[in-house]
Order: C-alpha cells, then sequence, then structure tokens
C-alpha cells in the first residue's frame, strides 16, 4: 500500500530555515544528494508529489519537466491558483489544491496508484500534513549546522498527537537521514 513520506532537512538545532527565510546553508551538498541511493530510491517509488506553495516557487516551476527530481503529477497547496500554469508534459503535472491538505493527499494517492506519495514543503504544509494525521513516514535530514533562529519544523505540531519509531539511518559526509514510522497516539495506546 502507497505510504505518505514527509521528507525534511534541518539544522542541527530544529531549524528548516534561517531567520531570512533562506535555506543555502543546509544543502551545501545539493549536487552530491541528487546522486544518493536514497533519492534515487525516493525517485523510484514515488508515484505523485504534494508540495508547498513556497517550496514550488523556490525554483522556477517552468524548469521542472525534466530536471526536478520526481517527474510526477506534483500536486501544490496554495490559497491562490497561478494565472499563467508551469509547463507541464505527460509525466509531469501541476495541480493547485486551495481546498486544503486532505484534499491534496486524497488527489495524490489517487495519482500514485500503489507507489508513495512524498510531501515537500516548509514547516507550514508538514505541520497541517502531521496534525491531520495523514503521515506515514517522516524522513528527516540533519545537516550539521546551527542556525540560531528561523523557521522550526516542529513548532506547531502536537506532540501528543503521535508516536514516532526509528526505522532506518543513513549516514553521508554530509548529512544524516533518519527514517521513521509515524504512529498515531491512538493505536500506540491501543498498544500498551
Amino acid at each position: 500500500m502507497a505510504k505518505v513520506i514527509l521528507g525534511v532537512t534541518m539544522s542541527l538545532d530544529g531549524f528548516i530555515n534561517d531567520r531570512d527565510g533562506k535555506v543555502d546553508s543546509l544543502y551545501p551538498d545539493l549536487d552530491e544528494l541528487r546522486n544518493t541511493e536514497t533519492l534515487q530510491e525516493a525517485i523510484k517509488n514515488t508515484g505523485a508529489v504534494v508540495m508547498g506553495r513556497r517550496a514550488y516557487a523556490m525554483g522556477d516551476p517552468d524548469e521542472y519537466v525534466g530536471n526536478y527530481e520526481f517527474q510526477v503529477p506534483i500536486f501544490v497547496l496554495t490559497h491562490h491558483v497561478p494565472q499563467k500554469l508551469p509547463k507541464q508534459d505527460d509525466k509531469l503535472t501541476f495541480t493547485f489544491v486551495s481546498d486544503g491538505i486532505e484534499s491534496a493527499i486524497v488527489q495524490a494517492k489517487a495519482a500514485a496508484g500503489d507507489k508513495d506519495v512524498q510531501v515537500i514543503g516548509g514547516a507550514n504544509t508538514a505541520q497541517q500534513l502531521i496534525n491531520a494525521e495523514l503521515a506515514d513516514e517522516l524522513q528527516i535530514s540533519i545537516m550539521p549546522v546551527l542556525l540560531g533562529d528561523g523557521l522550526r519544523f516542529f513548532e506547531h505540531v502536537d506532540p501528543k498527537q503521535m508516536k514516532l519509531e526509528k526505522i532506518k539511518v543513513v549516514e553521508s559526509a554530509a548529512r544524516t537521514d533518519i527514517w521513521f514510522r509515524v504512529v498515531p497516539v491512538a493505536t500506540s495506546a491501543a498498544r500498551t
């Protein structure tokens, strides 16, 4: 069965961007990252992407076709659908979803079939997903940098909403990736 996987890179002190909203110091290894076994496996197993509007706008969306890691349907969470749609092809399409994270996940799961749904975005997208109890796994990449200030990944997440079970750790020269299975509190409580 397809999983909803939330991936994020954060600093050692828990920030996913600095006080100016920049993420450069979290991705000094971006070129190397694209060729890792971890990313290649994610690409192979992903059938759709849910993306926050800010993540979508960080690059030039017209350059996503043929260049973005995930050449699959992309569902962009937004309050405002852009007037000009980006380039698309038969593999990479954009759907702008303005009626919430639940709708985006339902649409992405339908498009993904038996493959995974990757959720990519900032803290707001991640927090909505976690608080709606829609994530099956978290993949957290920790960079050994201290930002001191910025946007915290778990800032508005109720820790009582879930339990995490570590399932895998992968270390590279620059980062440590940790995968967690998300166990809803109700399921976790039923086990005890």
